[in-house]
């Protein structure tokens, strides 16, 4: 009914940027929140950023400065600037949107995507 694409994961050097990129397509009525969450090889899945539907965002501690999420409402789609990337930012990525869809009673219902892997490293 609902899914999340991602795209711009790749291999970058302590320092780079990248702009990972995440649209929502199917049976979409609205969709509130939208975030991003990553998990590195032995790790849990940990949040990384969320923005509201009205553009407020919230960032873990360790990549404020650094990262910037936003949304385009009309695209269905939540972005994450990611510059001085860091190896520590080593993980797969993966984006989640809150989603209310049509002719569905309840909800919202929460959608994942594949995940993308970022590496960092010299």
């Amino acid at each position: 009914q609902v899914q999340l694409v991602e795209s711009g994961g790749g291999l970058v050097r302590p320092g780079g940027s990248l702009r990972l990129s995440c649209a929502a397509s199917g049976s979409i009525f609205a969709i509130n929140d939208m975030a991003w969450y990553r998990q590195a090889p032995g790790s849990e899945r940990e949040f990384v950023a969320r923005i509201s539907r009205t553009r407020i965002t919230k960032y873990t501690e360790s990549v404020k400065d650094r990262f910037t999420i936003s949304r385009d409402n009309a695209a269905n789609t939540v972005l994450l600037q990611m510059n001085n990337l860091k190896p520590e930012d080593t993980a797969v990525y993966y984006c989640k949107a809150d989603v209310w869809v049509k002719s569905m009673e309840g909800g919202p219902w929460d959608f994942w995507g594949q995940g993308t892997q970022v590496t960092v490293s010299s």
